[in-house]
């Protein structure tokens, strides 16, 4: 018997089941070994610091972020007083379950089916990765941080089986040598909708390899074939093929992460990857850090309702955010020529410095009003096409 079992051991899960388990509380980690979801794989330096990511998990610095329009237009924005840091989704994510090991967390490795339920309170029915067999699970409190198509949502949570999403898919690939096409210490997005129609590719330097991939919305879209130009477009065909991964990627919140009685989502689950960047390693950190405080306080009062602190917490910082980058995605990501105008709009200095000191502390910059007025008539002006589409 656990007080809380958690269902997936990505960095969602790892996290809430390291976090319970150093406040004491007994917790089963269940993760269905062999899952590496496609991921670019980039942690702002919050996450580092907030997280205590050790220097060997960064298998890149990046300073440099590459935008690409569809017309090949390159803007390079320096990442100025610091970097981004790149992980590799298989290291990583085996080393925060390795870490909620040894905070006390139990790992099983299996297969979830299913919650049932008896009086002394919910069992999490599994397919055991060795056996095969059934086997169940008893515990106080379940969190479902079981990816964006989470079994746990669908069946526990009100809506958690109608949450949009992205398809994204990469490839894994040995990395090339440094040149003028591939940098290692430089991000490419690519937004050109030869490659995705509604969303972007990427090539992401992870030290001797590099992710490379796309996503789309867009029903019938060949990611595969769509990543295979991507990669001829930027004369990566000849690099070897470590690996293929494809999975959903949320784009959206869910209104409700528990059900009021013993379930909670942390994660992709929860819907909680970044609109508009896609970004989701940070925001699932945060999802099962809040998690976990909600449980605890549910463990502790007796209470049910304390369960939505995990969402109340999470909105409360990263609403305004979420809001913005949703709004520049429907704005910009629409078509080309709009996606053309976004890059454009990246050449501006102002734009560059408040998106990358937003992105790395995770806050809206709001004390540069002249700044923000500058920005707010050049996207007006792009918006309703007062100026051609190349004008910076």
């Amino acid at each position: 018997m656990f007080d809380v079992i958690v269902v997936g051991g990505g960095p969602a899960g790892a996290t809430a089941a390291e976090d319970l388990a150093r406040s004491g509380h007994r917790v089963a980690l269940l993760d269905r070994a062999g899952r590496i979801k496609p991921c670019g794989g980039a942690i702002p330096p919050r996450l580092i610091a907030d997280f205590d990511i050790p220097d060997d998990q960064l298998v890149a610095r990046i300073t440099t972020a590459r935008m690409i329009s569809p017309t090949g237009r390159r803007v390079d924005i320096p990442i100025e007083n610091g970097f981004v840091g790149m992980v590799d989704r298989e290291h990583f994510d085996a080393f925060l379950r390795a870490r909620a090991r040894r905070a006390g967390a139990r790992l099983f490795s299996g297969t979830f089916r299913r919650i049932t339920r008896d009086a002394a309170g919910p069992q999490v029915v599994y397919r055991d990765k060795v056996s095969g067999e059934e086997r169940r699970l008893g515990a106080r409190l379940v969190i479902g941080a079981d990816g964006a198509r989470s079994l746990v949502a669908r069946a526990e949570v009100p809506g958690g089986d109608r949450i949009p999403y992205v398809m994204a898919y990469h490839e894994i690939i040995d990395a090339p040598a440094a040149s003028g096409q591939y940098d290692p210490r430089r991000c490419d997005v690519v937004y050109d909708g030869r490659i995705s129609p509604d969303f972007y590719g990427w090539v992401f330097p992870h030290g001797a390899s590099a992710s490379v991939g796309m996503g789309s919305m867009v029903q019938g879209v060949d990611l595969k074939q769509a990543t295979a130009d991507l990669r001829a477009a930027s004369g990566l065909s000849a690099c070897r093929t470590l690996r293929r991964e494809g999975a959903p990627i949320p784009l959206q919140p869910l209104a409700r992460w528990d059900n009021g009685c013993d379930v909670v989502l942390a994660g992709d689950a929860a819907g909680v990857v970044a609109p508009s960047s896609g970004e989701g390693i940070y925001y699932a950190m945060v999802g099962g850090r809040v998690a976990a405080t909600a449980a605890a306080a549910c463990l502790a009062s007796g209470r049910v309702r304390d369960l939505r602190l995990a969402r109340r917490l999470f909105m409360r910082e990263h609403k305004t955010v979420f809001r913005v980058l949703g709004s520049m995605q429907r704005a910009y990501y629409r078509s080309d020529e709009r996606r053309e105008r976004f890059v454009s709009l990246c050449h501006d200095v102002d734009v560059q410095s408040l998106t990358f000191e937003a992105y790395m502390n995770k806050k809206l910059v709001g004390a540069r009003p002249l700044a923000h007025l500058k920005i707010g008539l050049k996207n007006l002006a792009h918006l309703t096409r007062l100026v051609p589409s190349g004008y910076t």
